[in-house]
């Protein structure tokens, strides 16, 4: 499983157990780092192996985050991890290697750099591109402040540097004379394998066997024990970027940005790392380290599948095989419904198209990449382009489903405004993990796309109660072409056994009655309809309707009459933000039609929600079946109390 074959001796040596901060590191022998790493990655398969996390990613960057911790002098020398998906042995060796197996639980750990975690974790992370951003603004921070010796390193890796955020982070950085680092993890895969020009740039330059040849015979000259240093560094400056560009055939991207290039290096190296991380504390102002990694080092099968293990829930330690708990008879997940409608639509309409900003196996739009790949499109880390993409798709007459997550959506909501909602082109946005997304925490739920969409004009928001609503959903945007149409719908399984029916186009704007009730009513919106259902079936004391609103915007007015004409106590239930979201909109139908009804609206508090499994956060914040329970007794016992 490992990479390393050690001897008895080096089996008894337990370094791991030793280090509880970065100077401990600091004491190691660098002869005995390569052991260290084997029992680093030997702890981080051990725990994520029953207890999920992102395995893939983590283990790639072992060498490297020794490396960096034993260079620099960290926290002091701000270490910014990007994304955060790379960040654990970076958090086992500050620190956190006991309470590592908390991690991604609820009160444990959070699975990426979190600054009220630890005073290791310079920024807060969990979406891509931001670091470099971060970085230069701490860099520049310690210009302002007269801090010279402090060093500022951005480790970013080639998914993530395909975000157009990292490229103005760059640009920015290339002229400023600020101390900064930035470490390019280029394993040529983000969650699903890299695509784009600078993926093909960077496997150009990892690949030229005589580019490489040529910068290590340059690195030994540049040596920092080399006495003749400064002037072997003033030859080799005035002809490096000449033999970079000759050698590779262009100029160097790095090095046209004003960014001091070196690399790519073997990222799986420690001791070459340390060498070359020494060598550039030594350099002053922005530069840029190439390296080349494996993702899933060390454990076979997740180098073979990389995709796989990114994220592979429970496995076997020992011989990597995937532990299944998937049961056939389960019902499917909303996103394989969403990648077959999609698919199905997409062969009767040549008119349709797929987008999604690196997402493609997550979202299902892999069905369609596959199927039909001259109309699907993996645009990278680029929400915002994503979006704009897609409005120039519309504009030129085609009718393009942008599937993005809810979280990620929220980077463009510019893009959604003034490209498409102001021009009212006919975008179909499919949100995916919608609502409360569980492990991954507060900075990946899908908590304020409704509250955000629903100040948009020209924009439909909808969201299904079940697969089926889902795929006439998805029926009815193909048709609509008024402007654009969003569609929300939560991570994982849904709740019915046949999706034979034959699509149905729905009327826009307009709800549906699930139960029929005299004592109150539940205004559900989207897939929390079925807890709100599962809660009146449980309890027996009182008769309880519930109207599935299918539609945020426009909200189905007529009903709305209906049900405050009938009924004096309403509960409102949304897995989204109660700030602006359905429970608003309900709220102030009331006001503006002067109803005397009393609301009692469940969701998502005005805070940002933490870890853990998506049943104990919707306990926690009272919209799983046992709070929507108490909220019925609540609300008819401060009924009984009022008469």
């Amino acid at each position: 499983m490992f990479p390393y074959i050690y001897s008895e001796l080096e089996k008894k040596k337990n370094i791991l157990a030793r280090i509880n901060n970065p100077d401990d590191l600091k004491t190691v022998n660098p002869s005995d780092l390569k052991v260290l790493a084997a029992e680093l990655r030997e702890h981080i398969i051990d725990v994520i192996s029953s207890n999920s996390g992102h395995l893939a990613s983590s283990l790639g960057v072992v060498e490297l985050s020794i490396a960096l911790h034993y260079v620099f002098n960290t926290p002091y020398d701000k270490l910014i991890w990007d994304v955060g998906h790379q960040a654990y042995p970076h958090k086992i060796l500050t620190g956190r290697r006991d309470s590592f197996k908390t991690n991604r639980k609820l009160n444990g750990i959070s699975g990426f750099p979190k600054m009220s975690e630890s005073e290791y974790d310079a920024f807060g992370v969990g979406h891509a591109s931001t670091s470099i951003s971060a970085a230069l603004g701490m860099a520049v921070a310690a210009q302002l402040k007269g801090e010279t010796n402090r060093h500022h390193i951005a480790v970013i890796g080639d998914g993530a540097m395909t975000g157009g955020m990292a490229m103005e982070g760059l640009n920015n950085a290339g002229v400023s004379h600020a101390n900064l680092l930035v470490i390019l993890n280029d394993n040529g895969i983000s969650i699903d394998q890299g695509g784009g020009a600078l993926h093909k740039y960077l496997t150009n330059i990892s690949t030229s066997k005589t580019y490489n040849r040529i910068k290590d015979r340059i690195w030994r000259l540049l040596g920092s024990r080399n006495k003749y240093v400064s002037k072997t560094q003033f030859f080799f400056r005035s002809i490096e970027t000449a033999v970079k560009t000759s050698i590779l055939s262009r100029s160097n991207l790095f090095e046209s940005l004003n960014f001091r290039y070196f690399g790519p290096e073997d990222g799986h190296n420690t001791l070459r790392l340390i060498r070359v991380l020494n060598d550039l504390k030594d350099i002053p102002g922005p530069k840029i380290l190439h390296i080349v990694t494996k993702k899933g080092k060390g454990l076979n099968t997740a180098e073979k599948d990389p995709i796989t293990f990114h994220a592979p829930g429970n496995f076997d330690k020992t011989s990597g095989e995937l532990i299944s708990k998937i049961k056939t008879d389960l019902p499917q997940k909303y996103q394989d419904v969403f990648g077959e409608t999609l698919v199905e639509l997409a062969e009767k309409n040549e008119k349709i198209v797929g987008i999604t900003p690196a997402m493609p196996t997550g979202s299902s739009l892999i069905k369609m990449i596959t199927a039909i790949p001259n109309r699907a499109f993996d645009v990278g880390i680029a929400e915002q382009h994503a979006v704009t993409f897609a409005a120039g798709l519309a504009a030129a007459g085609m009718k393009p489903f942008c599937v993005i997550y809810s979280t990620f959506l929220q980077r463009a909501y510019d893009q959604i405004i003034h490209d498409v909602a102001l021009q009212k082109l006919p975008v179909v946005f499919c949100i995916d993990r919608a609502g409360l997304v569980g492990e991954d925490g507060s900075t990946h739920h899908g908590t304020f796309d409704l509250a955000y969409l629903r100040t948009v004009p020209n924009i439909v928001i909808s969201a299904p109660l079940n697969e089926v609503e889902l795929i006439n959903l998805m029926h009815t945007a193909e048709r609509y072409d008024k402007g654009p149409f969003a569609i929300r719908y939560p991570r994982g399984r849904g709740v019915l056994d046949n999706l034979r029916n034959s699509p149905e186009i729905l009327h826009i704007g307009k709800g549906n009655m699930v139960k029929k009730g005299k004592d109150l009513a539940i205004l559900s919106l989207g897939h929390v309809g079925n807890s709100a259902l599962e809660a009146i079936e449980i309890q027996k004391d009182y008769d309880v309707a519930l109207y599935d609103m299918r539609y945020l915007k426009p909200i189905d007015e007529d009903l709305l009459h209906l049900v405050f004409k009938k009924f004096e106590k309403i509960i409102t239930i949304e897995d989204g933000s109660l700030t602006g979201g359905f429970g608003s909109a309900v709220a102030e139908f009331k006001v503006k039609h002067n109803y005397k009804s009393r609301i009692k609206s469940l969701g998502i508090p005005d805070q940002f929600i933490e870890h853990g499994k998506p049943e104990d956060l919707q306990h926690i914040c009272g919209f799983d079946v046992g709070g929507i329970i108490k909220a019925i007794k609540e609300v008819n016992f401060l009924e009984k109390i009022s008469k």
